[in-house]
C-alpha cells in the first residue's frame, strides 16, 4: 500500500516503515521537505525504486517484514542507479555495533527510536544536502 503527499520543494522522499502510525507521522514530518512516497517494507521500496521513482532520499525503518532496512540499503548501495540516493535509517537498535552495521550497509545517517521530529528533520536535511 503506497501513498504520496505533495509538498513544497521538488524533492522526492521515500519513507519505508511497517507501522501505520509511524508511517503517517513520517509522511507528515518529511512532507515539509518534499513529496513523500511510502512503502511498507524493503521489497515494496525496491519495487518503487526499480519502477523509476526518482527518490532524492530514502528514510527506512530497520526491522520490517519481507525485507529489512539493512537489506534495502545494501541492495541500493550495490545498484549503480540507486547508490547515489542517501539513506537515513530509523531503528530501536542503538548499540555502536548496530550503528556501524547500518552505516556499512549504506545508511548516511542513523536515527534511534524514539526520536524527536527535529532530529529526524535535521538528519534528513543533511542527507539531502549531501552532508
Amino acid at each position: 500500500m503506497s501513498s504520496s503527499t505533495t509538498a513544497p520543494k521538488n524533492r522526492r522522499i521515500l519513507a519505508v516503515e511497517d507501522d501505520d502510525e509511524l508511517l503517517t507521522m513520517l509522511t507528515h514530518l518529511l512532507g515539509s521537505l518534499g513529496e513523500v512516497q511510502t512503502a511498507r517494507d524493503g521489497m515494496e521500496a525496491m519495487d518503487i525504486l526499480n519502477g523509476g521513482y526518482p527518490a532524492d532520499l530514502v528514510v527506512t525503518d530497520l526491522m520490517m517484514p519481507r525485507m529489512d532496512g539493512l537489506t534495502l540499503a545494501r541492495h541500493m548501495k550495490s545498484d549503480s542507479r540507486l547508490s547515489r540516493i542517501p539513506v537515513v535509517m530509523l531503528t530501536a537498535k542503538s548499540s555502536p555495533r548496530d550503528m556501524i552495521e547500518g552505516i556499512n550497509a549504506g545508511a548516511r545517517h542513523y536515527v534511534t527510536k524514539p526520536f524527536t521530529a527535529a532530529d529526524l528533520l535535521a538528519k534528513a536535511q543533511k542527507a539531502l544536502a549531501g552532508k
